[in-house]
């Protein structure tokens, strides 16, 4: 196997010096780095403030409408990661698959900054419709609908477009980017995937810094503008440094052949039925076949055991993805309707009226509470990729991906405890009728006095269950799946992460329903008749579950991972 694999590749162009190999791997795997941040700062750009864009003036969406198109966003973005995954390993190839998932999202984001002014909107969403007037309220109590969002079908479809190409960057890249240094050491990939996420948040800083003071205090033209100049550098970066990179053909995906297994498996009568029906169509196959050697019976059901041993493990993770996504959806809307303080505060002297007048209106962007996730991620992955993991590997202490998974999903639990903790203390000021009204933008929520720093415990705790449930994922997903099936698994990987979004959105929009915890019309788009805290405590009763039943089946696994599926492993990882 060793030897077809290495005539198909196309090793680098320029490792041609004694050195040269090393070196240039290194440099590759920096393009690759590089790239990965331009692209999360843009998709940071575009999905931090989503929830403040489409419930400002612009559109009139609601609170529960904007949150809900957030997690779908969100979660498409990885739901249909499989989608570029099967791609990649299919047709195109990795390389090909990113330069053109790129490509599409330069279009794609493209949308956003056209509809941030009057004359864009008016060419892609037509005119803002008038609301028709009806007959007084009789009472108090009175419920209103809510109208039906302002340019929905072009948002919706610019953002589902947007992300089937963050999906397909977010599948490829990953495992592209370790392909290159895999011939760097046994823990090179560990390494990679460590610093990869490092990047990821460079990223996700420069955009919430930057990009998000921007778009809430200046205008979303420029702030989307950023975003999409992010992209085309990341794009213009991957196309300039292709001479470096090892590139692999696409080799055919098994995923067709997985299917097969599952059917012949699951459904025996119905499998042969239909292998009945298509046995003289199959006769003519091997002479259409390309000379190229293909996996053989045994090694596509050895592929199918093992894919069947990786799913539940990914699967049980999907409800700490519903806790995840939280902090860029319902952590933000919790956030509006907390005291946020201005970024200029007014003093009664050394200053002037006119400056007093242009500080107070630059209010702290609610999005940069995402940067308490991501400094400890920044401080902690260098601590923990060069002092932490290899004191406990000299101590042979190290823990196991899956041991570190678990870990994950207990501060994933802890922080939204945490944050229904904070929304009881915050409802206690809001039945107590001591709010304060904010203008944000050119919104006005009715906040509770308690300023919005409070916040920042949720999000820490959220920051540290991503280093030690997201990246040892990345590092499991790639380092269990078989070779030939890389794509597809890291595909299936995120497209569960976007299952965990969607199911918070779909769970946000049950109780949004009349008598549910999240129905509160009487505030149209603020959300202080809401029992939010209530949804916190469901999610974090959600996540304890499935936290023990993860535990058990991770124990499972590792006890089968000691018999021969622990000796295949070496040779899927040197071949």
């Amino acid at each position: 196997m060793p030897a077809p694999r290495a005539r198909e590749e196309r090793r680098p162009l320029l490792a041609r010096r004694p050195r040269g190999p090393r070196r240039w791997r290194r440099t590759a795997a920096a393009a690759v780095l590089l790239v990965e941040a331009l692209e999360r700062a843009a998709f940071f750009g575009v999905s931090a403030n989503l929830v403040l864009y489409l419930n400002s003036a612009r559109f009139h969406w609601d609170g529960q409408q904007a949150s809900r198109a957030a997690l779908v966003f969100l979660g498409a973005s990885y739901l249909l990661a499989p989608v570029g995954g099967w791609l990649a390993d299919a047709y195109l190839g990795r390389h090909r698959a990113i330069a053109l998932s790129l490509l599409l999202y330069l279009s794609a984001s493209s949308l956003l900054p056209a509809t941030a002014f009057l004359d864009g909107r008016r060419s892609f969403c037509g005119e803002v419709p008038e609301s028709s007037l009806g007959p007084a309220c009789p009472s108090p109590d009175c419920p209103r609908a809510s109208p039906a969002p302002y340019c929905a079908p072009t948002l919706y479809s610019g953002l589902l477009l947007l992300a089937l190409a963050a999906s397909s960057i977010r599948s490829n890249l990953t495992s592209f980017g370790a392909d290159q240094v895999m011939d760097l050491g046994r823990h090179a990939s560990r390494r990679f995937f460590n610093w990869l996420y490092w990047s990821i948040n460079v990223g996700a800083v420069l955009s919430l810094l930057v990009v998000a003071f921007i778009q809430q205090n200046v205008n979303f033209l420029l702030g989307y503008g950023i975003t999409v100049g992010c992209v085309g550098l990341a794009f213009f970066i991957f196309l300039f440094a292709t001479p470096i990179f090892v590139t692999k053909p696409p080799a055919g995906s098994q995923v067709s052949s997985m299917l097969k297994l599952a059917l012949q498996n699951c459904c025996p009568r119905l499998w042969h039925r239909h292998s009945t029906r298509d046995s003289q169509g199959t006769q003519t196959l091997p002479a259409q076949r390309s000379p190229q050697p293909g996996p053989t019976p045994q090694e596509d059901m050895a592929n199918f055991q093992v894919l069947v041993k990786i799913l539940p493990v990914m699967v049980t993770l999907v409800p700490y993805w519903m806790v995840y996504f939280q902090m860029q959806s319902t952590y933000v809307l919790q956030g509006l309707h907390l005291h946020i303080p201005n970024i200029f505060p007014e003093y009664p002297s050394n200053s002037s009226v006119a400056l007093r007048a242009e500080g107070s209106s630059y209010k702290i962007p609610e999005a940069w509470l995402l940067l308490a996730n991501v400094v400890v991620v920044l401080i902690l992955v260098p601590v923990k990729d060069r002092l932490l993991d290899p004191l406990l590997l000299r101590c042979k202490l190290l823990p196991s991906a899956l041991q570190k998974m678990a870990l994950g999903m207990f501060f994933g639990f802890a922080s939204v405890v945490v944050a229904g903790g904070l929304e009881m203390e915050r409802l206690q000021y809001i039945h107590r009728n001591e709010t304060v009204s904010q203008q944000i933008g050119k919104n006005v929520y009715y906040a509770a006095p308690l300023s919005i720093w409070w916040q920042v415990p949720q999000y820490l705790l959220i920051g540290i269950s991503e280093i030690f449930a997201s990246i040892p994922g990345l590092e499991f997903a790639y380092s269990e799946a078989p070779r030939s099936m890389q794509g597809a698994i890291m595909g299936i990987f995120f497209c569960l992460s976007g299952v965990g979004s969607l199911l918070g959105s779909s769970l946000v929009a049950l109780l949004s329903l009349p008598g549910g915890w999240l129905y509160c019309p009487k505030d149209f788009g603020n959300i202080n008749n809401c029992r939010m805290d209530l949804y916190f405590f469901l999610l974090a009763s959600i996540q304890a579950a499935t936290a023990l039943l993860f535990i058990w089946i991770a124990s499972r696994y590792e006890r089968a991972a000691q018999g021969p599926i622990s000796q295949s492993c070496p040779s899927r990882d040197r071949g």
